[in-house]
């Protein structure tokens, strides 16, 4: 009964178990999300973990940690992937990078150059994007 007879040491035992408490309900949500998030498990072991963890929330948690956390870890890096692919691309989309009308005209008179495309389909082309 240290803590009690010490209330600072009273103070720091609660922040250490509202931290704890807060480091698990962020470990159960992470690992709940794994588990739907999964590809690689079947409706069935998806069914058997989620049941594990309600009837054994703090071991279930754990023992999922240690035997999937590689695919944890996987997971996370493919949706991160994911995500910044799909940043870039809004990103490049509205800076109206990769096809926009001086981009589309550089590659009309890289065309003519080559010959790929005569006068004529250039000064089309021209029209076309002028307009």
């Amino acid at each position: 009964m240290l803590a009690y007879d010490y209330p600072l040491l009273g103070l720091f035992w609660t922040m250490l178990l509202i931290f704890l408490l807060f480091a698990f309900i962020m470990a159960l949500f992470s690992v709940i999300a794994d588990i739907f998030r999964s590809h690689d498990m079947g409706g069935f072991a998806k069914f058997l973990w989620v049941l594990f963890i309600i009837v054994f929330p703090i071991g279930a948690v754990l023992i999922y940690m240690i035997a999937r956390g590689d695919k944890m870890a996987e997971h996370a890096v493919r949706s991160a992937q994911r995500q910044q692919a799909s940043m870039d691309a809004y990103v490049r989309q509205t800076a109206g990078t990769g096809g926009g009308v001086g981009d589309q005209m550089a590659q009309l008179v890289a065309m003519r150059d080559s010959g790929a495309i005569s006068q004529d389909e250039f000064d089309a082309g021209k029209a076309k994007l002028l307009a």
